[in-house]
C-alpha cells in the first residue's frame, strides 16, 4: 500500500487551514492543548528587549516543536509538524490579539491612516531538525473614521485576530497599498512554507 505523504498542522487556525488546503497539502490537525499527559506549552509573552522578528521565530519554532514533542507522546505516525505565528508591528511593538471590542477599536484607531508591518513566521519540525522561514509585509490602512471602526467591530471579524482586522474578510476595504505576501498577512506564507516543505521531502507544486 502506497502511504500519501502528509503533515501535522500544530494549529487551530481557520485561515491556515485554509491556505494549506488552498495549494493541496495533506494536512490532519494537531490539538495539542486537548492532550491530558501534556503540561508544558508555548510561552507566548515577548520577552525584555525581543525583536518583533525573534519574537515571531521563537514562538514558531517553539510551536513546531512542543508539536513534535507531543505526536511522540501520542504514538501518532511521524510526519513533519507545521507551525506559524503571525504578528502586527507598529512604530517597532507587536500588536496582538484585542481582548474586547474595546481594545480592537483602540487597535484601529493606532492603525488608521499609516504604515504597519506584518512578520508572519512558519516552521516544521520533524526528529530533531527543525527549519524556519520569515516573511514580512508592509500595509498601509486608510484613514477610518469612527462610525467605520463601529461598524467594523460589529461584525466581530476583529476579535481573534492579531491587529484586530482579516485582511481575507471586511477589512480588505481597508488597505490602500501592500507590499508583500497576502498569504503571510492572513496567517501562512505560502511561498516560504512550500519552500520548507519541499526541504523535508514533501511535493508541493
Amino acid at each position: 500500500m502506497i502511504i500519501q505523504p502528509r503533515i501535522y498542522l500544530a494549529s487551530q487556525s481557520p485561515r491556515r487551514r485554509e491556505l494549506l488546503k488552498q495549494i493541496g497539502v495533506n494536512f490532519e490537525m494537531l490539538l495539542l492543548r486537548s492532550d491530558p499527559r501534556r503540561n508544558v506549552d508555548v510561552d507566548e509573552a515577548p520577552r525584555t528587549e525581543e525583536s518583533p522578528e525573534d519574537y515571531v521565530r521563537r514562538i514558531s519554532e517553539a510551536k513546531a516543536r512542543f508539536g513534535w514533542e507531543g505526536l511522540k507522546l501520542r504514538n501518532l505516525p511521524a510526519f513533519p509538524v507545521l507551525a506559524a505565528d503571525t504578528s502586527v508591528i507598529l512604530d517597532g511593538n507587536i500588536i496582538g490579539k484585542p481582548r474586547d471590542r474595546e481594545e480592537a477599536a483602540a487597535m484601529l484607531r493606532q492603525l488608521s491612516g499609516r504604515q504597519h508591518e506584518v512578520l508572519s513566521a512558519v516552521a516544521v519540525a520533524f526528529e530533531e531538525r527543525v527549519e524556519m522561514r520569515l516573511s514580512s509585509s508592509k500595509i498601509v490602512f486608510a484613514t477610518l473614521g469612527e462610525e467605520r471602526i463601529m461598524r467594523y467591530i460589529l461584525t466581530n471579524e476583529p476579535l481573534d485576530k492579531a491587529g484586530a482586522y482579516g485582511i481575507q474578510g471586511y477589512a480588505a476595504t481597508f488597505i490602500r497599498h501592500m507590499e508583500g505576501s497576502y498569504s503571510g498577512v492572513m496567517g501562512l506564507p505560502l511561498f516560504e512554507t512550500a519552500e520548507l516543505l519541499q526541504e523535508f521531502g514533501y511535493p508541493v507544486l
